[in-house]
């Protein structure tokens, strides 16, 4: 799952998606809620969790194994959804943070503004095609989600990520029942370049330790 303002169609996403393919591995990817073609609205990661779980029971019916990967926004909400889901094949998670903190840089700002203002998501309804919810729940941190999971947990975290910092996939793997990091020199935030190679074989692990 794409993170917040992407697409199925991102060509960032679309990297991954035929990284994976060439490994014979079938690929699902669709417009989160709030984004683009979908309706709804964006809550962040929370409700996207029922999206998650939409496509994972489209997923089942054509496959036995069934690995999630979601990045940044995304990431959040494949947490959110496999903390209920012990059946997963594996689980793999990109950018995410563990607790609700942003640094203090100028990214982080533009991202506080664009969901946590009216103005901003307006902004972002008009320009960036995501339609955000105002409502904000506090809900379960992932760090919390990540304690829950039972599947293979694989964490993707870039060392040059400037919005969310290692630190944070460092807290996630050291409360997962089955975890392993996977951190990426050279790789800044989400579906980045530099994080293709270290997806594919995060999916891998998972496959292999399921």
């Amino acid at each position: 799952m794409h993170g917040f303002t992407g697409s199925k169609d991102d060509p960032r996403l679309e990297a991954v998606a035929r990284a994976l393919a060439a490994r014979d591995l079938d690929v699902l990817a669709y417009d989160a809620r709030g984004h683009h073609a979908s309706e709804g609205v964006c809550t962040l990661g929370d409700l996207e969790r029922l999206d998650v779980a939409a496509a994972v029971a489209a997923a089942r019916e054509r496959a036995e194994r069934v690995v999630t990967v979601g990045a940044s926004m995304g990431a959040i909400a494949v947490l959110r959804y496999a903390a209920e889901d012990p059946d997963l094949a594996g689980v793999v998670s990109v950018s995410s943070p563990a607790l609700w903190r942003l640094p203090r840089n100028a990214r982080a700002l533009l991202a506080t503004a664009l969901t946590r203002t009216r103005l901003g998501r307006l902004v972002a309804a008009r320009r960036l095609h995501v339609r955000i919810s105002p409502d904000w729940r506090d809900p379960d941190p992932p760090r919390t989600l990540a304690a829950r999971i039972r599947s293979p947990l694989a964490v993707v975290h870039g060392r040059e990520d400037r919005l969310v910092p290692p630190s944070e996939a460092a807290l996630l793997v050291s409360v997962a029942p089955n975890g392993r990091l996977f951190l990426v020199p050279g790789m800044g935030h989400a579906f980045d370049a530099a994080a293709v190679p270290a997806i594919v074989e995060a999916v891998a692990w998972t496959l292999s330790a399921s």
